[in-house]
């Protein structure tokens, strides 16, 4: 028994045994860990929805790309050191492991400090930026401030998650984000709810609105951060984390950004293109954008098993490189395309038949239900695209070739998916649609999506992401 729960908890090396085998044991608890990661998000939008109101629903989310544009540079040394710990870890160079974990530690303090500091006195003129409606303001405003004081402990939970799977343990930062969730959910609800909403013996709802939903979320992300950072630090048959090894040094840190900083840059031009859209969409109304929320939060169940996929053969990806193994990197993408695949197709079919009731948790708006069930039967198209995609860029990515995917992405984001979008808006405004019909959102979604799987499959094909392995480069450089 103790063996077994060694091998759950443990680091797993990927370059042994069936590909297949691998990335099952190490995709299941990251799937999990998704459908985790969605419900925690998903639970401040659903309760300050129901007990607060649709606005509620509108300024949580008018928040959500501007807290992740602060956020992608931690998210940025989180994929670098994550890349490197794998492919460290399957060459078996422990010395090298202990220093790029050492480096990431000190790296995140730096930053979380320099982030929290800047971002803290532009939460109203970000939020003034991107046109968010009068009626929504003071509560978007509270809900990103208190956000944005929590920027470390997000930040680190990112980071050390993100080191544990790079060793091959995904169970451990899934146990951490389970119980964060839980803690969250009966944390939200006790602050958002008022005394009347919420009485149970001694325990009455403190009616803080949107702020509690904040304070709830940050309460909860402090202990995953503390518990992840623990088992880290913990994990000293491995690597040495002490006062030298978290001395930066140039090598490593000229790597975590070689290889996070394209990943950062690929996000932040996501969110940004969010945001650029943001005001067009909030010109719709409230209710649209609240019906938009409410989509992109189910949405979120949708693309989960590809994330939680390309993840997986990321890892695998890099400690095979890492070990010189190619011929199972080949293996793991074709199995992991399969995997991929046939769970989106299995969730997306189960959102169209029972989503309609998902969304009742965010609102009991009929029209915002019947919307967002629309704008889901848009997007099927662009599920099964993004199952595709995100399996080849997860393995370009763990074998450290984060570049040719930023470019993809600054190519779906902003050269097309912008211009194309707004002009699809502008041009579908009627008198039953003054600012455009909102279903061009979606629709531009699809056809970006599909032209960008046309230019991922080419660049994989031609195959340079075979020769971006670190290993050789820091062995040259040291």
């Amino acid at each position: 028994m103790i063996n077994k729960l060694k091998s759950l908890f443990g680091e797993q090396d990927m370059t042994v045994g069936r590909p297949s085998s691998c990335l099952w044991k190490f995709a299941i608890p990251m799937l999990i860990s998704n459908i985790a990661q969605m419900l925690y998000s998903a639970a401040d939008t659903a309760i300050v929805g129901h007990y607060v109101g649709d606005g509620a629903l509108s300024a949580v989310g008018a928040t959500g790309s501007i807290q992740n544009l602060f956020l992608v540079f931690l998210m940025a040394v989180g994929a670098g050191v994550t890349v490197m710990v794998s492919q460290f870890f399957g060459a078996k160079d422990h010395e090298k492991l202990g220093i790029s974990i050492g480096n990431a530690l000190t790296l995140m303090i730096i930053m979380s400090v320099i982030l929290t500091a800047i971002s803290v006195p532009l939460t109203s003129p970000m939020l003034k930026l991107v046109k968010t409606n009068d009626d929504i303001f003071d509560m978007a405003h509270i809900y990103l401030l208190i956000l944005f004081w929590g920027t470390a402990a997000s930040g680190f939970y990112n980071v050390m998650s993100g080191i544990l799977r790079g060793l091959g343990d995904s169970v451990f930062p899934l146990i951490a984000l389970l119980i964060a969730v839980v803690s969250n959910v009966f944390l939200d609800i006790w602050m958002v709810a008022s005394p009347e909403a919420l009485h149970i013996g001694p325990i009455s709802g403190l009616d803080w609105g949107v702020a509690g939903a904040a304070v709830a979320t940050v309460l909860s992300q402090i202990f995953s951060a503390v518990a992840c950072t623990l088992r880290v630090l913990s994990m000293k048959n491995l690597f040495t984390i002490n006062r030298a090894t978290m001395k930066l040094q140039n090598t490593i840190v000229k790597q975590i950004v070689r290889l996070g900083l394209p990943t950062g840059v690929q996000m932040a031009v996501m969110f940004l293109s969010n945001i650029v859209m943001q005001p067009f969409i909030m010109a719709m109304g409230s209710s649209v954008f609240a019906a938009q929320v409410a989509t992109m939060r189910l949405d979120g169940f949708a693309v989960m098993p590809c994330q939680a996929f390309s993840n997986s053969v990321s890892t695998f990806t890099g400690q095979n490189i890492g070990a010189g193994k190619m011929d199972r990197v080949k293996k793991g993408s074709t199995t992991t395309l399969i995997m991929c695949m046939s769970f989106t197709v299995l969730m997306v079919g189960a959102i169209l038949i029972w989503g309609k009731y998902v969304f009742a948790l965010f609102t009991d708006t009929q029209e915002l239900i019947d919307m967002g069930m629309g704008f889901i039967r848009i997007m099927v198209p662009a599920y099964i695209i993004m199952s595709v995609n995100m399996t080849f860029n997860g393995v370009m990515r763990g074998a450290g070739d984060s570049i040719g995917t930023m470019w993809i992405s600054l190519l779906i984001n902003v050269i097309l998916k912008v211009p194309i979008t707004l002009l699809l808006i502008l041009t579908s405004k009627s008198d039953v649609y003054p600012a455009g019909n909102p279903d061009m959102m979606m629709w531009g979604m699809v056809f970006c999506m599909s032209i960008g799987l046309v230019i991922t499959l080419i660049y994989y094909r031609v195959g340079k992401w075979k020769t971006k392995s670190i290993i050789p480069v820091l062995a040259q450089e040291a």
